[in-house]
């Protein structure tokens, strides 16, 4: 243990995943037992900032956490600069700044996806603070990182599911189509649907043709095949426009199924996995990745670091200027590996080949 005496702020931001506690374990652990620091949570993200509510992480605190899913802190997607009070909406950065300072912080970790890592940018830009990030989401498009913590858990979690469908597809001879979340990217679904076997991996990069996933489903059914499984990305989109709903009330799954369902004449039926994706007990890939880079994050706060994510790359924890990431969003490049092997299999991507 060394003599450093520094003393750390704590949050969650955003949606919960999988993995938060094992990264606010392995960022608190390492502050406490190498460098003697205090360490404090601030509780429901930038609000707890904002508001001055936190508690005090100790070893009691922290123990037993690293198999639990969610965030001990609580979370939200407030932001710091546009903050519901009341009935106003206000900018809490200065607020979030002076508990920062009375509280004699030396560092505050935020630990989030895109959203928070914007929040802390802004944070960077406008106040004397220090700020590391962390990159969570079980969407994977945190930008400038090979991998976020709580992707692993939700690919698992999708696999499973897409699995279990497989049973009661066959025995009704349906067309399942399962909705994957991940937002605006299709990381989840390009690999459950892989691991899972589907048949038809409709993702947002990829703007569908609705005439040739129902001639692959078609071509399916002629072959004898009993079932098909399409699984499809919750920000999936179609390459002709009048395929989008004029009300937008149905969301892209939903208006998929009717469609396919009308259009070859199969009967199908909708599956959207949704929040259940985020819940439960984190992989051993989630919880190895939130406490390597947690731990990380220390060591780049004792040296003086700030305004750098923790990001992993080639299997190493390595810092990235947050300015490089903040704004921009991972998606998955056409010639992606797990795209490459989606086509290989002849798994329709919704596009003629």
């Amino acid at each position: 243990m060394s003599n450093y005496s520094k003393s750390i702020g704590i949050l969650t931001a955003g949606g919960d995943c999988q993995g938060l506690n094992a990264a606010i374990r392995g960022v608190a652990k390492a502050a406490i037992k190498q460098h003697d620091m205090e360490v404090i949570g601030f509780l429901d993200g930038f609000r707890g900032l904002a508001e001055n509510r936190y508690e005090r992480l100790d070893d009691a605190a922290l123990s037993g956490i690293l198999t639990l899913g969610g965030t001990i802190l609580g979370t939200s997607r407030d932001k710091p600069h546009k903050m519901s009070i009341g009935n106003k909406v206000i900018d809490t950065i200065s607020q979030a700044e002076d508990n920062y300072h009375k509280l004699h912080l030396d560092a505050l970790v935020c630990i989030g996806g895109g959203g928070t890592q914007k929040n802390a940018m802004r944070l960077l830009k406008k106040t004397s603070m220090n700020i590391i990030t962390l990159p969570k989401t079980i969407d994977n498009d945190v930008w400038g990182t090979d991998s976020c913590f709580g992707y692993d858990t939700a690919v698992e979690i999708a696999t499973e599911a897409i699995d279990r469908l497989h049973s009661t597809a066959s025995s009704h001879h349906r067309v399942m189509v399962v909705e994957v979340m991940g937002h605006n990217t299709g990381w989840l679904t390009a690999a459950s649907g892989l691991a899972g076997g589907a048949d038809v991996v409709v993702i947002p990069e990829i703007p569908y043709d609705i005439d040739v996933i129902k001639d692959a489903l078609i071509s399916r059914n002629r072959k004898g095949k009993r079932f098909s499984i399409v699984a499809v990305a919750e920000g999936a989109r179609p390459k002709d426009k009048s395929e989008i709903p004029a009300d937008h009330e149905d969301s892209a799954a939903v208006h998929l199924t009717h469609r396919l369902e009308e259009l070859t004449g199969l009967e199908t039926r909708l599956t959207s996995l949704g929040h259940v994706m985020r819940g439960g007990t984190p992989s051993a890939a989630d919880r190895i990745l939130a406490t390597k880079l947690g731990t990380k994050a220390v060591d780049l706060i004792v040296e003086g670091g700030s305004g750098m994510m923790v990001a992993e790359r080639g299997g190493y924890a390595v810092a990235v200027p947050l300015e490089e990431v903040a704004g921009n969003r991972r998606i998955i490049p056409d010639d992606h590996p797990l795209l490459e092997s989606l086509r290989s299999l002849g798994i329709c991507l919704g596009v003629q080949v």
